[in-house]
């Protein structure tokens, strides 16, 4: 662990580390502090932070730190609600912001068999890539989505001749000011093309974000929007984000992560964490499949388990979390 002093980040020990941060977030409110999970996090690792933080009264949470923005009311509206292995089933395509052959390899191979075998017709609106399959390009931005929905002609009639019609939503469209927007009218061209039915859903959402979806699930998202730059603490798990720049460089930054990057030349106090392939974790993939990472190695140094020391913490604050162990938190 390191922690800053006198404006110099200096090696400490962990009863120091903790000490100090227990010290310095006691006498602040909960809406005072705000919490940001990466892309790495494990789904334990996302739920002690999570509990840790509702024991200090803060509702400041987020996983979206690549500034994705999505309506998270429905679960239906940010997953593949057609899985994977359903694609194979769909007889059209269309895709909207997202490049499926450098995000998600294993999709773009289905997508590409499907085409082999069954030559569907696929279409995207977005920027162009190199894709190893015919694709029509339907336009660049909301506003060709926009004539896509109200044509009577074209793909729009091919996507409504369909039998099973799906789309897939990827992050270059939500990590858009307008992304809600672009949310809102990809729903609206689910519904308008009948690509959801009693036995089919053709509305996906595509996430490269191997921790996203899982924080998603538990609800590491805010009730309500947040001033990032309003907060006199900060903790980042796991987080590599343009988002360092709407902190307040007088705010407290905790940086919990394994590899450091700009955030934890930032921060204020380091806690080395384990890194995916250092400990036993749970990842919830793009679809909602529950997926288990098993530990390779153990944690060089004095780094340890990121729920172990959210854990070790909370007793040290007066708010012990009520779990000793794995399974109890997966228990949780």
């Amino acid at each position: 662990p390191y922690l800053r002093v006198d404006g110099q980040l200096q090696q400490v020990d962990w009863a120091q580390a903790l000490d100090s941060l227990a010290a310095k977030l006691q006498p602040l409110k909960g809406s005072q502090i705000a919490a940001l999970a990466g892309d790495l996090c494990a789904l334990e690792d996302v739920v002690a932070l999570k509990d840790m933080m509702g024991k200090m009264g803060s509702k400041n949470l987020e996983c979206r730190v690549d500034g994705a923005e999505f309506d998270v009311s429905s679960r239906a509206g940010w997953l593949f609600n057609t899985t994977i292995a359903g694609m194979d089933d769909a007889d059209a395509i269309l895709l909207i912001g997202t490049n499926p052959r450098s995000e998600a390899a294993m999709l773009n191979a289905r997508i590409r068999r499907n085409w082999v075998e069954r030559r569907i017709p696929i279409a995207a609106i977005g920027e162009e890539w190199d894709s190893n399959f015919p694709v029509e390009m339907l336009g660049t931005g909301p506003d060709d989505l926009k004539k896509l929905i109200k044509a009577r002609s074209g793909f729009a009639k091919t996507l409504k001749n369909a039998k099973r019609p799906m789309l897939i939503l990827g992050m270059g469209a939500l990590q858009r000011t307008d992304g809600l927007a672009i949310q809102a009218l990809a729903k609206k061209a689910a519904e308008s093309f009948g690509m959801i039915t009693d036995d089919w859903n053709g509305f996906n959402v595509l996430h490269h974000a191997a921790g996203r979806v899982g924080a998603l699930e538990v609800g590491f998202t805010p009730a309500k929007g947040f001033d990032l730059s309003g907060m006199k603490a900060v903790w980042l798990l796991n987080t590599d984000t343009d988002m360092i720049d709407q902190i307040s460089p007088d705010a407290f930054l905790i940086y919990q992560g394994h590899h450091g990057d700009a955030a934890a030349g930032r921060a204020d106090l380091i806690l080395p964490g384990a890194s995916y392939a250092e400990k036993d974790g749970l990842y919830v993939n793009t679809e909602g499949r529950v997926q288990m990472a098993r530990k390779a190695s153990s944690p060089p140094g004095q780094a340890k388990e990121d729920w172990k020391i959210i854990r070790a913490f909370s007793e040290l604050y007066g708010k012990t979390l009520p779990y000793d162990s794995l399974s109890q938190l997966r228990d949780r």
